[in-house]
């Protein structure tokens, strides 16, 4: 980045940087985690003469075996597009009033999800219904591996409960489909086949 004319295109030089922020978000955890490997080394060894300090190793390695965790599910985060932001279009379906209220509910959930993940989040478009809940929303939710995190999401969400919309308080099955693709930057290459192109006269 400090390489002579590196800012001169800035769409090029925010595509490297952000895949700086990707790579070190893999490697920082890994780097941390081998420190915490070599403390416990240490602290395994400070045992040997002083039993006191036992229940601080247990702690210890609840809290690495947590991060071990972690980082084992950033590996299986290895897709050709699970690094990229994600879009994400929420759609209420059957269900009525409730179904758009469960809509909401969803969109709520993965906007509290990518703010407590330090996620950038931008919202594309919003149709309110004009009852309660929403029709549908897209978002954007960009920070490292955040496709590969939510790709899971896709597919029809449903809820059970008692309507608060119902007068006569009955149970409700609503549901709402979610589908969730990755933001590709604008330079990404697509190739197109000649026998995937058809030409109609």
């Amino acid at each position: 980045m400090s390489a002579p004319g590196f800012w001169d295109n800035q769409e090029t030089a925010q595509q490297v940087v952000g895949q700086m922020k990707s790579l070190r978000g893999v490697v920082a955890p890994m780097q941390k985690a081998i420190e915490s490997a070599d403390d416990l080394a240490a602290m395994l060894e400070m045992a040997e003469e002083d039993d006191s300090i036992v229940p601080e190793i247990v702690s210890e390695l609840d809290r690495q075996e947590e991060e071990l965790e972690q980082l084992e599910l950033k590996a299986l985060l290895s897709g050709p597009h699970d690094a990229a932001g994600a879009i994400m279009s929420i759609n209420a379906r059957d269900g009525g009033t409730d179904a758009n209220d469960w809509a909401e509910m969803l969109l709520g959930m993965y906007i509290a999800w990518a703010q407590a993940n330090d996620y950038a989040i931008e919202l594309l478009d919003r149709s309110d219904n004009e009852e309660a809940g929403i029709n549908s929303a897209t978002i954007a939710i960009r920070g490292p591996m955040a496709y590969g995190y939510l790709k899971g999401e896709t597919g029809m969400h449903r809820l059970v409960r008692i309507s608060p919309f119902n007068a006569e308080g009955k149970r409700q099955t609503s549901f709402a489909a979610v589908d969730v693709s990755p933001e590709l930057s604008d330079s990404a290459e697509i190739e197109i086949l000649d026998k995937d192109v058809r030409e109609d006269t």
